[in-house]
């Protein structure tokens, strides 16, 4: 199978976009980007080692990405595992010493990584809050008893940090997923957590379960029936050459300048799915 993402920008006068141009995973391999509308160049995040596309539109232009993903991929970038301290993944003292409690009540590694996510799930509700939980600070707090409404971005933002924080391989995956039920099509992006112990990497996406009414996590991906893709991985993201240092995330397009990033981009995103050609006899 060969899933085709089309992601269109409305035009903007100005500015130019820089949009992340894929990443493989243990499913699919990023096989073809492509721009109509502008002209692009790649720049360099030196944190991660990703790509990304610098795209000048063509005046008055919308601009159409197009992704292309193979089925089957060679696993996720290493570099997606690698742990970085900035604002968007370092533990408070508090979470530090929550997350390696409940590591150590846990009988196995593996054990411990499901503990730390669920009781992730216990604390938010999902939403999209114009105040984050975070915002302001230089670190990861601990959430206590109560729920705070939060995005997948805000809820893996905490499960990362609290991973981490107990001594855990895990990493920050974004993309987008369209839901079965709506016919190829999607609004935003979307991310999820990838875990690594003792070999085995496990997902995880708190957000779909919290959405279908449990606080019971599972590993596993699509717990909500539907179809992702990975564009990118990683918070906290530095393009000196663009001024950008230290950007949240780079899942979608977003309009860039001189001074760095200043705005999201008004996108319409949809998929198709093709069966990939038979070889010959």
């Amino acid at each position: 199978m060969r899933s085709i993402v089309t992601v269109t920008v409305a035009p903007v006068a100005g500015p130019r976009l820089l949009a992340p141009i894929g990443i493989p995973t243990p499913y699919q391999t990023p096989v073809r980007f492509a721009v109509d509308g502008g002209r692009f160049e790649l720049a360099g995040e030196t944190q991660t080692g990703q790509m990304a596309a610098l795209i000048t539109p063509n005046p008055g232009a919308a601009v159409t990405l197009t992704y292309a993903y193979q089925d089957g991929g060679s696993g996720y970038p290493e570099s997606l595992f690698a742990e970085r301290q900035n604002r968007f993944t370092r533990a408070a003292d508090a979470l530090i010493a929550d997350a390696r409690r409940l590591a150590d009540s846990a009988t196995d590694g593996h054990g411990a990584i499901a503990a730390i996510v669920n009781d992730a799930a216990k604390k938010f509700t999902y939403g999209h809050p114009e105040a984050k939980f975070n915002d302001g600070l230089d670190a990861i707090p601990q959430l206590g008893c109560g729920l705070t409404e939060g995005s997948c971005v805000d809820i893996n933002t905490y499960v990362i940090a609290a991973l981490r924080a107990a001594g855990f391989d895990a990493g920050y995956v974004t993309g987008y997923f369209f839901p079965a039920e709506k016919g190829g099509c999607c609004e935003d992006m979307h991310c999820w957590v990838v875990t690594r112990h003792n070999g085995v990497v496990l997902e995880w996406d708190i957000a779909h379960h919290l959405k279908l009414g449990t606080t019971a996590i599972c590993c596993g991906l699509n717990p909500k029936p539907g179809v992702r893709v990975a564009t990118g991985h990683s918070m906290g993201l530095d393009f000196p050459d663009l001024g950008i240092q230290a950007m949240k995330l780079l899942a979608e397009p977003v309009w860039v300048d001189g001074r760095g990033a200043f705005g999201p981009a008004e996108l319409t995103i949809r998929l198709n799915e093709e069966q990939a050609e038979q070889p010959a006899a």
